[in-house]
C-alpha cells in the first residue's frame, strides 16, 4: 500500500510539473506493457466521462473521477486483468442543480451506493496494443456486462518519473436501465449512454 501511495504522489507531481517542464522534457516510446508487470492506474489520468441524450436535442455530459486501480500482466502478455473503482460522488456536469440530482436516489443514489467498480479479467490484444477489454460493470449493487473497445492505447517513458505508463482511449454504449437508472425514461432522457473510458497506469515492477 506504501508503494501504491507513493506511486501515487509522484504521478500527481508528474502532472503538475508537466506545464513547467514540456516540451523539453518530451516522453520517449517504451513498447507495449511488459509481460508479468503489475501497473498502478494514475487517478490524474483516469476518468469515465459518459453521454445521454436529451429530448432529442442536446446530450448531457459529465465526468467521474477514479479512487484506485489496478492492471496486471499475464506472463505471456497476450491477456491481463484489471480492477479499478469509481467515485461516483466525484461527478460533475458543470451545473450544480443537476450534479445534486445525479447523486440523489433518482439516479445514482450516491448515500448508499458511493462507488462503482470495472473488474475484467478478459483483455484482448494484437501485438502490444490493447484493442478492447470485456469486463463487469458493478454499480447500485447490480452487475452487468460491458465491452469497452480502445480507440487508441500506446506505452510511454516518462520523463518526469522515470517509469513506464501505459494507457489508452475505450469507449462503450450501455443501457443504465440494466443497473436500475431509470428517471426521466418516459419522458424524454434516453436509457442508451455512450461512455468514453481514459486510463493510464505506471509500470511499478
Amino acid at each position: 500500500m506504501k508503494k501504491l501511495l507513493t506511486l501515487a504522489a509522484l504521478t500527481t507531481a508528474a502532472a503538475l510539473a508537466g506545464a513547467q517542464q514540456a516540451p523539453e522534457a518530451a516522453a520517449k516510446p517504451a513498447g507495449g506493457p511488459v509481460k508479468g508487470a503489475s501497473y498502478v492506474v494514475d487517478p490524474t489520468h483516469t476518468f469515465v466521462n459518459y453521454e445521454m441524450g436529451h429530448y432529442g436535442t442536446t446530450t448531457n455530459r459529465g465526468r467521474f473521477s477514479t479512487k484506485d486501480g489496478m492492471v496486471k500482466i499475464d506472463p505471456s502478455g497476450t491477456g491481463a486483468s484489471i480492477d479499478i473503482t469509481m467515485d461516483i460522488s466525484s461527478i460533475n456536469t458543470g451545473v450544480d442543480l443537476l450534479n445534486r440530482h445525479l447523486l440523489s436516489k433518482d439516479f445514482f443514489n450516491v448515500a448508499e451506493f458511493p462507488t462503482a467498480r470495472f473488474v475484467a479479467d478478459k483483455v484482448d490484444f494484437s501485438g502490444d496494443k490493447i484493442t478492447q477489454v470485456n469486463g463487469t460493470l458493478t454499480l447500485m449493487g447490480q452487475s452487468r456486462p460491458v465491452l469497452l473497445k480502445a480507440n487508441r492505447f500506446n506505452c510511454y517513458l516518462s520523463p518526469l518519473i522515470n517509469r513506464q505508463i501505459c494507457g489508452g482511449d475505450f469507449e462503450t454504449t450501455v443501457e443504465r436501465s440494466q443497473w436500475g437508472i431509470s428517471w426521466g425514461l418516459a419522458f424524454g432522457f434516453e436509457d442508451k449512454v455512450r461512455l468514453l473510458v481514459q486510463v493510464e497506469a505506471v509500470n511499478i515492477q
